[in-house]
């Protein structure tokens, strides 16, 4: 559905790439996971695919109709926007903000009160935005990016600032919706969602891709799987981990012979340990 070929963007229009030589596709209702650390280019590219940057160079190409200069208004009707800072009026209630957005729309939108009541704000309906958290304006923004039922969806950290339960709502949601066959782009940090959420995922770091998979395939191909045995010896329970590769597995078979053995838990390594090992970088 959506083809990147050796994108680039400078913000100041010289040889200081934020988004260098990069390249990707996303299929009709996958959700596609842009991961990296903050400054890596995630938004940049979020912001040249959804049309609010403009594509300096490289290639776009949507439904097999490349992008030529900025997108018509026709593309921008089928979109959906979450950005990491929520664009809520303040001086308007929740649902006068949601109202106000599905008036842009040339096609059918949303009802604003089975939204507010899917992000948990039904009861702040008639509340003006000035006064919600910041948990709650950043629901409203994710509120806002689903108002005309888009078909592609772009989100950038949309669990960021949430407590956890409500975090669970959000992706309960953008898994619905891709069950309805949304196509989903995914820019974060945070791996454990990614993780969750995404059928494959991209690492990015410096405007450049590092590798691109599902979380999975990631997992298996660079890392190990590993078993923590915990275990009595001289009447303190302690524990000790292993590789179950190569060698790894014959001395935690002895091991298990030779001990006082309680528990086992097998386990893999998780993707932001992947992505440390892949690009020297943490996501901070």
């Amino acid at each position: 559905m959506i083809e990147v070929k050796n994108l680039i963007y400078s913000y100041g229009k010289n040889d200081e790439f934020a988004v260098n030589d990069v390249s990707f596709d996303i299929k009709k209702g996958e959700i596609f996971g842009f991961l990296g650390p903050s400054g890596a280019g995630k938004s940049t590219t979020q912001g040249i695919l959804a049309g609010l940057l403009e594509l300096q160079g490289g290639e776009i190409i949507i439904d097999e109709q490349a992008r030529k200069g900025y997108p018509d208004k026709a593309f921008f009707n089928r979109i959906g926007v979450g950005f990491e800072r929520p664009n809520v009026y303040k001086k308007l209630t929740a649902i006068d903000n949601l109202k106000f957005h599905a008036s842009l729309y040339d096609r059918e939108t949303e009802d604003p009160m089975v939204i507010l009541e899917a992000v948990g704000l039904a009861d702040e309906a008639k509340k003006k935005a000035g006064a919600f958290s910041k948990g709650m304006m950043q629901r409203i923004g994710f509120a806002r990016s689903m108002i005309n039922k888009p078909d592609i969806w772009f989100l950038d950290e949309p669990t960021m600032g949430l407590d956890p339960t409500t975090a669970n709502s959000i992706k309960r949601i953008i898994k619905e919706k891709q069950k309805e066959g949304t196509t989903i782009f995914l820019t974060t940090h945070n791996m454990f969602a990614a993780d969750e959420l995404c059928d494959r995922v991209a690492f990015i770091v410096d405007g450049k891709i590092v590798a691109v998979d599902t979380p999975k395939n990631l997992k298996l191909k660079y890392g190990h799987p590993v078993v923590t045995v915990e275990y009595m010896e001289e009447k303190k329970l302690l524990s000790k981990t292993f590789k179950m590769t190569g060698e790894g597995k014959l001395v935690f078979q002895k091991f298990i012979g030779d001990h006082d053995v309680k528990t086992i838990h097998s386990g893999e390594p998780t993707l932001e340990e992947i992505f440390i090992k892949l690009t020297g970088r943490g996501l901070e």
